[in-house]
């Protein structure tokens, strides 16, 4: 399964192209917009969110409902787009100089400068229109097609916000995702505990009446996968490498754990291993999934539980200082609308990558060139499973 997007945050649309899938997939496009929908939302998004209402078009790929195994096309519209035509046209200019909204005063720690410096941009805003955290409701959309596949193999994936600020939601995680899923809906910080819950909107506010901007960390669980995905034999086939690569390219991630993660590093391996058990009903199990469900770039069959941190996002509404690159005199760097904290959103989006590259892995396991034949390769090798 391959994976291409195109587009730019005040371009005309976000396009993304998705090869691999199996014809005879059922696609419901209503829940894929609602994934849409819950990216948009949560305490502390910008103006933007007012104008934009995701919607997705599919445009080739899918027929009466169903994927006919040829790539599927996906688009959605920017409707901002109209009042950022003459900027943002593909079309010839006579004098670039004369251009409104050019971006010569650099973000620390954007990509704004890095990209120019890069490609030779002296205008930054060819860095920041693809840059954009804008880029990631297109992933959105191609991980709710994700999760549609991932659907008919009984795999669920779930996410949620366990940090704000440095304010911390404790609380346990019930067993059942259905119960994660309506609780964390219910919060507009997505997290599980109503104490932590009004504390990181007080902090989400004291922020944007500061000017400023906050990040945290975000989880992620992925039930009901089966042992084995993934590899232990090639290092670009490791499963959990290709998660953290995914949770790290969302834009201002800077770290993934799986499981306990950097705490194994204070704890001997008597406590950080989990034991192996076996009964008839569900074969090999784990006693603790202290892993995150991975052993070896391959998966155990416990829950996946990843977790990423995100930074406080660079736009600020009290700029920090940065550097004009055409006088190289010191300024306060540009302003684009932004967020004072889009964490909960984030959360939305990590589920999204996650569960598309577990996707990959099912695909990629499970034989077969339309949905039923890759199913009844994956009933097959459960059964290999409980017989191992």
């Amino acid at each position: 399964m391959r994976i291409l997007t195109a587009g730019e945050s005040h371009g005309p649309q976000l396009t993304a192209i998705i090869e691999g899938l199996p014809s005879q997939l059922p696609i419901d496009k209503s829940l894929i917009n609602a994934e849409l929908k819950r990216r948009q939302g949560g305490h502390g998004r910008g103006r933007r969110m007012v104008i934009e209402t995701d919607q997705v078009q599919i445009v080739s790929g899918v027929r009466h409902g169903k994927t006919t195994g040829a790539p599927v096309t996906l688009v959605i519209e920017n409707r901002d787009w109209k009042n950022w035509t003459s900027i943002m046209t593909s079309d010839p200019i006579e004098n670039p100089d004369d251009v409104k909204k050019q971006v010569t005063k650099p973000r620390p720690g954007h990509a704004d400068l890095n990209g120019g410096l890069k490609y030779n941009h002296r205008d930054m805003r060819n860095v920041l229109e693809r840059s954009s955290a804008r880029e990631t409701a297109m992933r959105v959309a191609i991980g709710a097609i994700a999760k549609q596949f991932l659907s008919h193999f009984g795999i669920d994936v779930a996410g949620r916000v366990i940090n704000i600020g440095g304010v911390v939601d404790t609380e346990t995680v019930p067993e059942s995702i259905e119960e994660l899923k309506e609780r964390t809906e219910n919060s507009p910080v997505r997290c599980l505990d109503k104490l932590a819950e009004e504390k990181m909107i007080n902090v989400i506010d004291e922020a944007k009446k500061n000017g400023d901007s906050i990040g945290g960390v975000v989880e992620v669980i992925v039930n009901n996968v089966p042992a084995g995905l993934g590899s232990f034999a090639h290092y670009d086939r490791k499963l959990d490498a290709k998660i953290a690569m995914s949770v790290l390219s969302i834009n201002a991630f800077k770290g993934v754990e799986f499981g306990i993660g950097f705490e194994a590093a204070n704890r001997p391996g008597s406590k950080v291993h989990d034991e192996i058990l076996w009964n008839e009903e569900e074969g090999y199990t784990r006693r603790t999934n202290r892993l995150g469900g991975f052993e070896g770039g391959m998966t155990t069959g416990m829950p996946i539980v990843v977790r990423g941190v995100m930074k406080p996002i660079p736009t600020l509404y009290k700029p920090l200082q940065s550097v004009d690159i055409n006088t190289k005199e010191p300024f306060s760097a540009s302003i684009e609308r932004s967020d004072s904290c889009a964490v909960p959103a984030a959360s939305v989006v990590c589920e999204h990558v996650v569960a598309l590259e577990i996707a990959k892995a099912v695909s990629d396991k499970f034989a077969g060139d339309y949905l039923e034949e890759k199913i009844a390769s994956f009933e097959a090798y459960k059964k290999h499973l409980l017989n191992f």
